[in-house]
């Protein structure tokens, strides 16, 4: 398998990457939610490296979760003890063993979007 998964934050309200987001990536299997990765958002809103590598790749269903209330509250957008946006899952699948999967978050306090990046 070569396939592998990469995701990156930008914040729109702002207009640049969003630094220090931290992410976690679960496989789903069934009624079963197994974490498998946790990392955090570089200067350029990117991981360091694939959150998922091609050396540890499977097909399946996988959550990615956000934690953006604490880089909202930071960054100025947000306060206060309930948010609009705090912890932002996207649920999604990968059928492809080849393909390269890119799920960016797309962020500001009162929305988010996802798409398929390449």
């Amino acid at each position: 398998m070569t396939g592998y998964l990469t995701t990156h934050v930008l914040d729109t309200a702002r207009g640049c990457p969003a630094e220090g987001i931290e992410i976690k990536l679960y496989r789903l299997t069934g009624e079963t939610r197994e974490e498998i990765a946790q990392t955090v958002t570089n200067a350029d809103g990117r991981t360091d490296a694939p959150i998922l590598p091609a050396d540890a790749f499977a097909t399946g269903t996988y959550e990615l979760v956000f934690f953006a209330g604490d880089y909202l509250r930071s960054s100025g957008q947000a306060e206060g003890e309930i948010l609009f946006l705090d912890q932002v899952p996207i649920r999604f699948g990968m059928s492809d063993p080849q393909a390269h999967y890119h799920v960016p978050l797309l962020l500001s306090p009162y929305g988010m979007s996802t798409y398929r990046g390449s």
